[in-house]
């Protein structure tokens, strides 16, 4: 498992801000999602959840999967 710094947090925000407002998010951007809720244990609940949030709404094709 790997920590995650408090600068590392804030760029994570930034960009779930931004998927969800562009409502798209890039292959790229999909992987580091996935990889850092799958091995980051210093993720609270909340951040937890906006990142299970893009999750969703790919799935539900609220947000568009771009190259």
């Amino acid at each position: 498992m790997q920590t995650v710094s408090a600068k590392d947090m804030a760029m994570i925000k930034i960009l779930l801000e931004r998927i969800v407002e562009q409502r798209r998010v890039t292959r790229h951007e999909h992987r580091q999602l996935t990889s850092l809720l799958l091995s980051a244990h210093n993720l609270s609940p909340e951040e937890r959840t906006q990142i299970n949030r893009v999750f969703d709404y790919l799935q539900s094709g609220q947000l568009k999967l771009v190259d």
